[in-house]
């Protein structure tokens, strides 16, 4: 699909399952726990939730769960199954993404809906929010960086639910003359030799999208690039944002579980917090996504190795490292280590991530897409200052070709099926425990965007200064 056309219509009927589905996931059997759980419902998860946990207040965690978020209406959230050296076991946010990826991944739900959550997603929070508002006269269309195989599918269900054509258009940061513009806050699409307005759009912009899409746009977008802007792709933002809903929620028993996390730290500095936990940690570049401008540093080498390169940006975040018992960063919070998968015929544990998809609907929040990933190596009981760290943690599929597109290493992929799942080792509680972290992850998020726009609903460029100071960042952002 790397050669096709940067803009396509997509007709109504025009869906085809092998196109949009991996083809492991074409003959997948959902797993029946799985089916379980996104059979449950927002009311059962309350009750089971507040069962397990007594002190959480059941109206406010009722209250996020049917939440109505203004701006991020679709996310997923990574997370890891991680326990303490007491044996507490516990789901931990990594990190949020706006505009995430999975459908491809994940086996349908009913057989007789061949579309899956691709429809479930733009009948519920594109169409049945955006296109209520007043807009600007134009077409619909789905605009995307990268992810061709979920972009399309989303167009052509998009063409389904609206019974007309729907462009998609591929808009990359590095193209010299991209098929995307914005005339007076008006999203066109050059077709040909002529450009189209459009008066709303599914965007699968995740590379700086800030840099090519206005805050302030005629066009309704789903998402907005202020989301990206306050956690859904700017780390700095969303560990802000997770701090200020857990200090409004501690009292109600709720909160954002995620690894120790310094904020706003220069390259200098990098070296003092890694020594702080102990030689153990990872650095992130805050405004990076799949799997790029992460380092996990695990010896004084690869530190080095970090110093030395050169950074787009100024500003970084230092984490706390999850690894193995007997080697994990030493925090104020104690010492996590991954549960990982259950032991393979060698005796071998791999870390493993659960991505949590979620998007708004008119009942509250529900799981759209579920899966998980799997280290390229191994975890080792002894850390090998001869071997790379990123090999037994890493877990991103997503790598850059030679051409500068992205690909993906699905062999380490681990999908909701009969035969993954059980590989993963999770229960109906974990996944009902993920998802509730990933809604309270996308409500703190969402109340953060709401808060960088003033009464006017003009973007607070001074506000977010006073939370993000990176000169490089602010000087990107397209007003």
């Amino acid at each position: 699909m790397h050669d096709a056309p940067a803009v396509r219509w997509f007709a109504p009927g025009s869906f085809e399952p092998e196109h949009h589905f991996y083809t492991r996931v074409l003959n997948a059997q959902i797993h029946p726990l799985v089916r379980f759980f996104l059979n449950l419902g927002n009311d059962r998860i309350v009750e089971r939730y507040c069962h397990l946990k007594p002190r959480v207040d059941r109206a406010t965690l009722a209250a996020l769960l049917n939440e109505q978020p203004r701006h991020l209406r679709w996310a997923g959230c990574d997370l890891m199954h991680v326990t303490t050296e007491d044996g507490h076991r516990q789901m931990v946010v990594i990190e949020t993404n706006s505009c995430p990826s999975g459908q491809k991944s994940m086996p349908l739900f009913d057989d007789l809906q061949e579309q899956g959550g691709y429809r479930t997603l733009v009948e519920n929070a594109f169409v049945g929010s955006l296109l209520k508002r007043r807009l600007p006269d134009g077409e619909v269309a789905v605009i995307y960086d990268k992810n061709e195989m979920e972009a399309t599918g989303y167009a052509a269900a998009l063409a389904d639910v609206l019974g007309s054509p729907v462009l998609c258009a591929r808009f990359r940061h590095d193209d010299p003359d991209p098929p995307v513009r914005f005339d007076d806050g008006q999203m066109m699409v050059r077709d040909a030799d002529r450009w189209i307005p459009v008066r709303a759009a599914l965007r699968y912009v995740t590379q700086r999208p800030w840099d090519r899409l206005p805050i302030h746009a005629r066009t309704a977008i789903l998402n907005p690039s202020v989301v990206c802007l306050a956690g859904g792709r700017n780390k700095a933002v969303a560990a802000k944002a997770y701090d200020l809903f857990n200090a409004r929620h501690v009292r109600h028993g709720l909160g954002i579980r995620t690894p120790m996390t310094i904020r706003d730290v220069g390259l200098s500095d990098v070296p003092l917090w890694v020594e702080s936990m102990g030689g153990l940690a990872v650095v992130k570049v805050p405004y990076s996504n799949a799997g790029q401008g992460v380092y996990t540093l695990t010896n004084p080498a690869e530190l080095d190795d970090f110093m030395a390169l050169e950074h787009r940006y100024d500003r970084f975040i230092v984490q706390g490292l999850i690894g193995n018992a007997g080697w994990s960063s030493t925090t104020p919070h104690g010492r996590f280590y991954h549960v990982g998968t259950v032991p393979n015929r060698h005796g071998q544990i791999y870390v493993s991530d659960v991505r949590m998809m979620v998007c708004a609907s008119p009942d509250g929040f529900r799981p759209l897409a579920i899966y998980a990933r799997r280290a390229h190596d191994p975890l080792i009981e002894t850390l090998d200052a001869g071997k790379r760290s990123w090999d037994m943690l890493g877990t991103n599929l997503s790598f850059r070709r030679p051409d500068g597109s992205w690909d993906t290493e699905t062999s380490r992929l681990m999908l909701m099926d009969n035969r993954d799942f059980n590989r993963l080792g999770l229960g109906l509680d974990e996944l009902i425990e993920a998802y509730v972290q990933t809604v309270m992850s996308v409500v703190a998020i969402d109340r953060m965007a709401e808060q960088l726009f003033n009464s006017r609903g003009r973007f607070r460029m001074r506000l977010f200064k006073s939370l993000n100071d990176d000169p490089r960042l602010l000087s990107e952002i397209m007003l």
